[in-house]
């Protein structure tokens, strides 16, 4: 059974995007980098909320025929652009990039139904309103999660309203030279 996984970057105060919804806080290195790629590697389907999509769908297609791209971005440009994409929105209901799969409601049935088909984890890239629904819903196996050495005092928060209590287990904690550490919790 495919897991869903939340991968986010989050700052120390709790918060995954600066008001005005940037990511410019970000500590992103090499190091860092190379760490994402572990956990994309692991990626059946990317899941996005209908705005990370819109800023996914409008940057990766463009870096296919961008000459000034390195090898490592155009690796995976092509890559999400083959992968089956899935994307929840109340609003779209339909998705001009190829392999996109727009699911509008029965959020808890189509994740469980997608959970059942075999392949690689199913994981949400930021999509903090996504994922705050799907905290809610207790549908989240896993949290991979940067922790950046910023405060940022204000921005769209990582959690919010979150009701339920949810046990987590520490499965690996990874410092890097940056101030970054990685934290990978499953549900108990």
């Amino acid at each position: 059974m495919r897991k869903l996984v939340l991968f986010m970057h989050v700052s120390l105060d709790g918060f995954a995007a600066d008001v005005n919804r940037g990511l410019g806080w970000i500590s992103y290195n090499s190091e860092l980098q190379e760490y994402a790629e572990g956990i994309v590697s692991t990626v059946g389907s990317p899941v996005y909320g209908r705005a990370t999509y819109e800023l996914m769908s409008g940057y990766w297609p463009g870096v296919l025929n961008n000459p000034d791209e390195n090898e490592k971005s155009k690796a995976h440009a092509r890559w999400v652009d083959k992968v089956t994409k899935i994307v929840f929105s109340k609003t779209m209901k339909t998705a001009a990039w190829n392999n996109t799969i727009v699911i509008n409601d029965n959020i808890a049935e189509e994740i469980n139904k997608l959970k059942q088909q075999p392949g690689k984890d199913l994981v949400i890239f930021g999509s903090p309103g996504l994922a705050h629904s799907f905290m809610e819903l207790d549908l989240i196996d896993e949290y991979q999660l940067t922790i950046n050495p910023v405060i940022l005092g204000s921005g769209i928060p990582a959690f919010q309203d979150f009701k339920n209590k949810t046990n987590l287990k520490l499965v690996k904690a990874t410092p890097f030279k940056s101030g970054v550490v990685g934290l990978h919790y499953a549900k108990e």
